[in-house]
């Protein structure tokens, strides 16, 4: 399975612009849950970024505020893939590297969200396929084992 390539970790400041542009205060938590979904590539339950920035000693309420925040901000996006679990990733305006919407893959035994490279799935509207088809605006999910689980 191909995923999206991890992006490269921002320098502090360039976060903290990002932040400020958005409205946002540009605070130590916020800061580190920004950068955590960066280096993920990918999307994350709240859960995961909480065991990923275990080490810094955020709660996992103030975890879910900021990924709340970014969210309500534009600069983060939430996704419920089908198992009532909100998982959050980066959106265009932080230079995503693939369209806003696009295909997920869900691994049906390790339950890992990925990311699919731009051009994996195509959707071709045809006569009698809704319209959100040519706008664009439709949510695709691949489901399947991982290389890991296959």
């Amino acid at each position: 399975m191909a995923t999206v390539a991890t992006k490269a970790p921002r320098k502090s400041g360039e976060l903290k612009a990002l932040l400020r542009d958005a409205g946002l205060r540009a605070t130590a938590a916020r800061t580190a849950v920004f950068q955590c979904l960066i280096d993920a590539g990918g999307p994350l339950s709240h859960a995961e970024v909480c065991d990923r920035l275990a080490d810094a000693g955020f709660d996992r309420a103030t975890v879910y505020r900021n990924l709340a925040d970014l969210t309500e901000a534009g600069l983060v996006r939430r996704t419920d893939l089908g198992d009532h679990l909100w998982r959050f990733e980066l959106t265009t305006k932080v230079e995503h590297p693939i369209d806003e919407v696009h295909p997920h893959f869900v691994c049906t035994g390790c339950g890992t969200v990925a990311c699919l490279p731009e051009g994996a799935v195509t959707l071709n509207p045809v006569k009698g396929a809704p319209k959100s088809f040519r706008s664009g605006t439709v949510e695709v999910q691949v489901r399947g084992t991982c290389n890991g689980c296959g």
